[in-house]
């Protein structure tokens, strides 16, 4: 008789072996296959229905062509994805991505951690996840809307509210989805305001929904603090990136008492002894689309600009990466551990390397996986979704009532799965087995489809 662990390695050389060049997916992948063995001893119902392999084969992905003409009147081609990963737990949701590295690995990496992340909400959503090779910096709002529009052609015809419901990610914000949406309300001639998520608040977006993926990674933080009798207040926190993640963690981070000295981009990093200003930071970045260095040379003398510096040779109480996959590797998790951290967690998807999590294991880090830390963002999009289901608008407090609600509930499901499969503490053997099992229970109860 094959051991669990046997049986695992073999899947995972079959998910290799199947997905070849896709180094992305193999991690993630890999990642979950780790914590399930226990999972699969208790429960070889799992086994014989061979559930591992149906998650991890996509229902269906879709590659499209998007042509676009420029504004120097020239034709440009791109590349468009949607890979709609598991409906067991309700419609297919999750972001679409605007950035040059999108292929479809990094979209089945994505798709693949947003069914376990959207299992933990408890709020009735499949994993799925999108977008294009399209770069969206550096082009004017015109070619923006082209793009966009061209792209929601060819997606039109696999969404709905029942069915798919994309939301933003990198490179798609309130500006993409304001076309994507127009362009959806034009082709199908319905107003379904529930087919994409990340609306603007005035025609039937949520309050909050901009700061819940960041909000919530610091409220998951707080949790892993006060299970181990502490807090944020007073703490000194490094936080990685300067987009939507990065700049809602700052803020939500020092309202509740904690002092964030970071933040960074492509070109480098800022450091500032005062505390970051989240409010100038928002301007250069969200007004601006301005370079993080801007910020050091307008804060004066408390901020310095370090060009290709990175946050992680900061010391630090708390670490929270919120910029993208794989930005936090061994090296960096040495230096901070080295440095008394004693909490990192993802807002960002999959930023911290596998080698890096065990030396944070090792060392006794309270580590949050983004499937579970950063679930805040969906979760308000699933809350955007019940708003919408019913022609009504929730206020901001309210909202953030519920993303609170349900980070503790996330944070309680994680703690209480490790505990229960004899892994205390461990945040992300609790996340995956938590959320494998929500979805394996659906597709077992469902049959074979």
């Amino acid at each position: 008789m094959h051991t669990p662990h046997a049986d695992l390695e073999s899947l995972y050389a079959e998910i290799v072996r199947r997905n070849s060049g896709e180094a992305e997916f193999h991690q993630a992948a890999r990642e979950v296959l780790d914590s399930l063995g226990p999972v699969l001893a208790a429960r070889p119902e799992f086994t014989e229905a061979r559930l591992i392999e149906r998650i991890a084969e996509p229902e269906r992905q879709i590659m499209f062509r998007v042509p676009w003409v420029d504004d120097a009147g020239v034709i440009r081609v791109n590349r468009g994805f949607r890979v709609e990963f598991n409906s067991a737990l309700g419609p297919y949701k999750g972001g679409l991505r605007f950035h040059p590295s999108v292929n479809l690995g990094i979209v089945k990496f994505l798709g693949f951690e947003q069914i376990f992340k959207n299992a933990l909400t408890g709020l009735g959503i499949g994993g799925g996840k999108g977008g294009s090779d399209f770069d969206p910096h550096g082009r004017s709002d015109a070619e923006v809307m082209r793009f966009c529009q061209s792209f929601m052609t060819e997606l039109h015809r696999h969404l709905g509210e029942h069915t798919d419901v994309p939301a933003g990610d990198i490179g798609v914000g309130s500006r993409e989805i304001g076309y994507l949406f127009g362009q959806y309300r034009r082709i199908t001639n319905r107003w379904e305001a529930g087919v994409l998520t990340g609306k603007g608040t005035g025609w039937g977006g949520s309050a909050a929904r901009t700061e819940a993926t960041g909000y919530g990674n610091v409220l998951f933080t707080a949790e892993m603090l006060r299970v181990r009798g502490e807090d944020l207040e007073g703490r000194q926190v490094v936080v990685s990136g300067s987009g939507n993640v990065a700049i809602y963690s700052i803020e939500k981070a020092q309202a509740l008492g904690a002092h964030v000295v970071t933040a960074s981009d492509s070109s480098g990093c800022v450091v500032d002894e005062k505390g970051i200003d989240a409010q100038l930071l928002k301007q250069i970045k969200e007004i601006e689309r301005g370079r993080i260095s801007e910020y050091a040379e307008r804060r004066g003398g408390s901020a310095r600009f370090v060009p290709g510096g990175s946050v992680w040779d900061v010391p630090a109480d708390i670490a929270l990466p919120s910029a993208t996959q794989n930005e936090l590797d061994a090296e960096a998790a040495k230096t901070l551990v080295r440095n008394g951290v004693k909490v990192v967690s993802e807002g960002a998807n999959m930023p911290t390397t596998p080698g890096a999590v065990r030396i944070l294991h090792e060392a006794g880090v309270a580590f949050g996986p983004g499937k579970a830390a950063n679930a805040g963002g969906v979760a308000t999009s699933a809350l955007e979704m019940q708003q919408n289901s019913a022609r009504h608008s929730w206020p901001f407090a309210k909202v953030e009532d519920e993303l609170a609600s349900i980070m503790r509930d996330i944070h309680t499901v994680c703690y209480e799965t490790a505990e229960r499969y004899g892994a205390p503490g461990d945040y992300v053997t609790g996340a995956n087995i938590a959320g494998f099992e929500r979805v394996a229970e659906a597709m077992l109860a469902q049959g074979v489809i």
